[in-house]
């Protein structure tokens, strides 16, 4: 309660006790009001309380984090480019497969409204949306480069499967042939050694002992084991897919039967001198597509270049067949 005052009344002569009037009381009071309007204004726009100051250091370490998340989204992404530059170079190279699309690869996806809640956000809805559309466009593109390696993946496989069953190497092994592998007869014009006349060989002649182990130069499916007195006698022929078949022709013995698969350097039988021969060899064909090829394209196994180079110039030369 405020103190009293008093004022002389020089009417009365003596001490009256002084009374404010309602009217200034009122006006008073709302002076103190609206001062206290002003302040609590002032004070809640300017000066910000403990709570506003630890929101705000809690935004500036939020904003400086996702900054750094940007960055490595960034890194990320440039590294997922470099995968795609060397998968584009593997399937244009090596599988002669076409690369990913770059409309495809560099494609949007959707409009900018789905980013319409980011932006509600004044202070970090514009940083927030760059980040976004980067991780969205690095997801896209990752679940873009996992499909196209599990597609490079299989076309691997398949390379593999291929390698394994086109025929790579000869017959017989070169330490079991009977004489130097030069003097074998290949594929071309040649003296038959029968009829004495120059006739087509279309196969190469390996000359070794009889009952020397004969091996799959490839993969396969026995495809055939036919024994006959005549021609090429007892023979085996495997069909090792994607177009190759290969034959063995004049054998002793048959140790696989048809509808077996083999492996390549896979025992099949054993060489002998069945059928129109004039002594123990095996005569070999590799057929591509109905048509028979020279057998010296596919008996590179063990060879360097230059003993490669002397074997294509033995073959080439013409002798007598055994055949």
């Amino acid at each position: 309660m405020g103190k009293e005052k008093f004022y002389y009344n020089e009417q009365t002569l003596r001490y009256e006790k002084l009374e404010t009037p309602l009217k200034s009381k009122i006006i008073s009071a709302l002076g103190v009001l609206v001062l206290s309007a002003i302040l609590s204004v002032v004070l809640y726009h300017f000066i910000p309380s403990p709570f506003e100051r630890a929101q705000a250091r809690e935004i500036q370490q939020l904003e400086m984090q996702h900054i750094a998340m940007s960055d490595q989204v960034d890194k990320m992404s440039k590294v997922l480019d470099n995968i795609h530059d060397r998968d584009a170079n593997v399937h244009r190279v090596v599988f002669g497969m076409d690369p990913i699309d770059n409309q495809v690869w560099n494609g949007g996806q959707g409009g900018s409204e789905k980013y319409d809640f980011i932006t509600n956000y004044k202070s970090t809805g514009e940083l927030l949306q760059s980040t976004q559309q980067k991780a969205d466009k690095l997801k896209r593109q990752l679940a873009i480069q996992s499909e196209s390696l599990d597609k490079l993946e299989e076309e691997a496989k398949l390379r593999e499967e291929k390698l394994a069953a086109i025929p790579a190497i000869k017959p017989i092994r070169e330490d079991k042939l009977k004489r130097n592998i030069r003097a074998l007869s290949g594929f071309g014009m040649r003296m038959h050694p029968i009829f004495k006349r120059k006739k087509m060989h279309r196969g190469m002649d390996f000359t070794c002992p009889k009952g020397t182990d004969i091996q799959a130069t490839g993969a396969g499916v026995i495809e055939k084991v036919v024994k006959k007195k005549s021609g090429y006698g007892t023979h085996v022929i495997i069909n090792h897919g994607y177009g190759y078949q290969s034959l063995y022709a004049h054998m002793g013995s048959v140790t696989v039967k048809a509808g077996e698969k083999v492996s390549r350097g896979q025992i099949i039988g054993t060489v002998g001198n069945t059928g129109t021969s004039t002594a123990p060899h095996l005569h070999y064909e590799v057929i591509h597509k109905g048509n028979k090829v020279n057998p010296i394209n596919y008996c590179m196994d063990g060879l360097s270049a230059k003993e490669y180079q002397a074997l294509v110039d033995a073959a080439s030369k013409i002798n007598q067949s055994f055949d």
